[in-house]
């Protein structure tokens, strides 16, 4: 029994391979196709599917949660950039919605478990709507929440949406209260993100890095890096940018697992 990670980018597509060779994601094969290529049929015998797997980092979050690598699950991470307020904002009009490609593999191949995650303005463009509207079409029972990098003690907000889906409808009506009792409620001020109560410890050890825009960032004090443009280092920089926090996703798992162990 395998994983499938499906991503385009040969860059992270072979990061993707050191990591399964190195054991840190659940072992499997990687697919650089398009989406847009892959079939039903493709997926045949494969007990996780990671889409726009990016450096796996679900799967990782999966490990962190103690989901067995043999659990059946599907991830996925859509493009941000048709609504993320860095880019044009043209929402389901932009050509990387890629959504409706995701849900048509979806509904042919029917996963017990789906968990996928999208920046918050998204929501915005009606994009949540449409997922869920999709899912519990064909039979899913779904649940949603905005939860930020600084929920599991990071000290930025990366605010993202998390979503899951499964297909027995008597499914997850305690998701919301589950992933509030993991997720403390937390408050904002000029200074930044401040944590009432505490989900887990863990040590980020950042530092501040000025950017040319002359906007602050915050990098892991071993990164040894700065968004300066060098060709050698773009690839890991983007790679990072686009994965996900894997102690939120791991919280999210987490309150599935509770309600459907």
């Amino acid at each position: 029994m395998a994983a499938y990670y499906n991503e385009f980018d040969p860059y992270a597509a072979q990061w993707l391979r050191n990591l399964i060779k190195a054991n840190h994601i659940a072992p499997g094969d990687v697919d650089e196709r398009s989406i847009m290529d892959v079939k039903a049929d493709d997926l045949d015998g494969y007990t996780q599917c990671h889409w726009f797997a990016g450096i796996g980092v679900w799967s990782y979050a999966l490990r962190l949660a103690s989901w067995p690598d043999d659990r059946l699950v599907w991830t996925g991470s859509c493009p941000c950039q048709p609504f993320s307020a860095a880019g044009k904002s043209k929402g389901v009009n932009d050509e990387r919605h890629l959504w409706p490609l995701w849900f048509k593999l979806i509904e042919q191949c029917r996963p017990s478990v789906i968990f996928g995650e999208q920046v918050e303005a998204s929501i915005q463009h009606g994009w949540l709507d449409l997922v869920q509207d999709n899912l519990e079409g064909i039979g899913y029972s779904t649940g949603a929440a905005c939860i930020p990098a600084g929920a599991v003690g990071a000290p930025h907000m990366r605010q993202r949406l998390w979503f899951m889906a499964h297909t027995d409808s008597s499914g997850p009506q305690g998701l919301m209260q589950s992933v509030n009792e993991h997720v403390p409620r937390r408050w904002e001020t000029k200074e930044g993100c401040y944590i009432q109560g505490t989900v887990a410890t863990y040590d980020w050890s950042w530092e501040a890095s000025t950017g040319a825009d002359k906007k602050v960032r915050f990098l892991p004090s071993d990164f040894g890096e700065e968004s300066d443009g060098a060709s050698s280092r773009v690839g890991r920089l983007r790679a990072y940018g686009n994965a996900i926090v894997p102690q939120v996703a791991k919280e999210v798992i987490t309150a599935y697992m509770e309600c459907r162990p």
